[in-house]
């Protein structure tokens, strides 16, 4: 099979439970090399259960994971060496330069010294930041945050970029901003790039394939076009509505509640 048609991420009879609560229930899906892979699902549904165990944060308790060919149970630190990831909450050190923050995530990664710095200036530079690089992060606005912490993620060359909501809260230039700009390293770099997101016009405009999951199974998969088609409705919004149903979720909230008291209890 050529390299770039195999699967980076392959996931299969993936399950994980909190006590009775079963939160991802029997999955199965893959992305490809060089895929732009979106996963979409209502609060609750299981997409951060599932990147928690796609990035060994958790253990799942049935079924298998590969990320980059790696066992994500056997093989942890070779699956945490193939990935970046940008979390949905902030994660800077806002007492810290632009810099410093680069400079404190490539020693982690073990990035070599003889080509950190290179390779800092370089994504500082390529996220429009190397005018700001000795300045303090908390005197940045949260675009800029957001862009320092996508810089962080590909600085020890990832082959799979995790985005966990990437775009929340900005404004619409700096949100194509940061596509354009992560299509582009892509491209040049055949990376894979793993992403949630609620805005569905976003995900419909660059995402390659699509994985919709809801109540912990997927309930659609495969690219906008045969989601729509299968749906039978004209735009990503309108098949996910159709498929997860238009009302506001009385237990998305409840549901998240309900495993963060299952894991307090423990």
């Amino acid at each position: 099979m050529d390299n770039k048609k195999k699967p980076i991420i392959q996931v299969t009879n993936l399950t994980k439970k909190f006590k009775e609560f079963v939160a991802v229930d029997d999955i199965s899906f893959e992305v490809k090399r060089g895929e732009i892979f979106a996963f979409l699902g209502p609060n609750g549904a299981g997409k951060s259960t599932t990147i928690k165990m796609l990035t060994t944060l958790i253990r799942q308790n049935s079924g298998k994971i590969l990320v980059n060919g790696f066992d994500t149970q056997k093989n942890q630190d070779d699956v945490r060496k193939s990935f970046g990831i940008v979390f949905q909450d902030p994660s800077l050190d806002t007492e810290l330069t632009a810099y410093e923050n680069m400079d404190f995530h490539a020693t982690l990664y073990k990035v070599s010294k003889n080509d950190k710095k290179k390779k800092i200036l370089e994504l500082l530079e390529f996220i429009g930041l190397d005018d700001r690089k000795d300045d303090l992060v908390k005197t940045f606005s949260g675009g800029m945050k957001r862009r320092l912490e996508i810089a962080r993620g590909l600085i020890h060359e990832p082959r799979i970029l995790f985005l966990d909501e990437p775009t929340l809260g900005l404004d619409t230039q700096t949100r194509h901003f940061l596509w354009k700009h992560l299509n582009d390293i892509k491209k040049s770099n055949d990376m894979t790039v793993f992403m949630t997101t609620h805005y569905l016009e976003e995900a419909e405009q660059i995402a390659d394939k699509i994985a919709i999951i809801d109540r912990g199974k997927i309930i659609a998969y495969g690219s906008v076009k045969e989601i729509i088609s299968e749906t039978k409705t004209k735009t990503l919004e309108d098949a996910y509505l159709k498929l997860t149903g238009e009302n506001i979720r009385k237990d998305s909230a409840s549901s998240s509640d309900m495993m963060r008291q299952v894991v307090r209890n423990r």
